[in-house]
Formats: structure tokens, C-alpha cells, sequence
């Protein structure tokens, strides 16, 4: 028997192996696998309520709401964009990713995750910024330009309000406290 899985957190590569992992030691074949998403081929009780336990050991759920799989998907192309550098304007590109009016995603988001899209957004690139200063090989205006701000200081701002401290307060932190993408929210 095939079914499809939506999990909730599994929105980075790494995330990827540990559920492949899971599926595998759970006695489940893998079919395909996507960030959110994967197919796996088994017909276990037992072996599913093991694989649920593992992955929820590891942070991951089982989606079973079409509201939960909506939200988690917004928030995986979020993350996609931020990678591949080509955020652009939120308004414009969530209703045309997701063929629903951008209010009524915001309202969702918001209700689901108390928090706007927006706020979400503005806590990835905080995290985002932090990973470029942790690498060093931007300065702030280059980091400020690769995540789509107008200057650097709207960036410089946003992080203090965020994070309580400068950019370079934290560059020069010896333990840098960076959140992974799944725990953002």
C-alpha cells in the first residue's frame, strides 16, 4: 500500500535524511520525498506507529489538517525563497503560489501561528543574517543587499529589534545563538 505523508518541521535537507532514516528503520520503503512531503510503501499498524513516534522524537508531525499542510507549505516556499535569494514582494507571489487571495493567507497564517507571514519572514532573514556573520564572508551591506533590504540600516535595525542587540554586538559574540529554520514560529 502507497500513502502519501505530509510531515510539519521537515523543511530543510538534513530534515530530509533523518525522516529517510526513520522511514527505513520503521521497515517502509520510500518512494519519493520533498521538503514537507514523502511516499512511502508498507502496510504496517505497528511499523507506522513507530515511524510516528520516531519522527516525533525528532520535532517532526504527521500533517493530517489541510489547514497544517496549507501553513507548512507556505512556510517551506518561504524558506525556498529566502534561499535561492529571490524574495520579492510577498503580496504579489504567495497568491499566485497558493491560487488564494493574499488576505485570506495572511489571516490563516496568523491565526495559525500567531504571527503575520510577514514577522515569519523578517525571523528567517534575522537567522539568515546571523548564519552570513557567523560565515564572514559578507560585510552588513553585502548581507543587506543579498536579502533584498533597500540598506543597511533598515537591516541593522530589524535585527536589534529582533534579536536586542546590534550586528555588531553579535559578530562579535563567542557563542553565536542561532535558531534552526524548523524552530522558527
Amino acid at each position: 500500500m502507497t500513502q502519501t505523508l505530509h510531515i510539519k518541521n521537515m523543511v530543510c535537507n538534513r530534515c530530509k535524511s533523518t525522516v529517510v532514516r526513520e522511514i527505513k528503520a520503521a521497515g517502509f520503503e520510500l518512494e519519493t520525498i520533498e521538503l514537507g512531503k514523502v511516499t512511502i510503501s508498507g502496510n504496517d499498524s505497528d511499523g507506522m506507529k513507530k515511524l510516528v513516534t520516531a519522527l516525533n522524537n525528532h520535532g517532526f508531525e504527521i500533517i493530517k489538517d489541510d489547514t497544517e499542510e496549507l501553513i507548512e507549505q507556505l512556510k517551506i516556499t518561504l524558506i525556498q525563497k529566502l534561499e535561492s535569494q529571490e524574495l520579492s514582494n510577498l503580496s504579489e507571489f504567495i497568491p499566485i503560489a497558493f491560487h488564494k487571495s493574499y488576505s485570506a493567507l495572511s489571516k490563516l497564517f496568523s491565526k495559525t501561528e500567531g504571527m503575520t507571514i510577514e514577522k515569519y519572514l523578517i525571523n528567517l532573514k534575522i537567522e539568515k543574517v546571523k548564519e552570513y556573520i557567523q560565515l564572514g564572508q559578507l560585510n552588513f551591506s553585502e548581507i543587506a543587499y543579498a536579502l533584498n533590504y533597500t540598506n543597511s540600516g533598515h537591516l541593522a535595525r530589524q535585527f536589534k529589534n529582533v534579536t536586542g542587540m546590534s550586528m555588531s554586538e553579535f559578530k562579535t559574540l563567542q557563542k553565536w545563538d542561532r535558531k534552526s529554520i524548523d524552530q522558527i514560529v
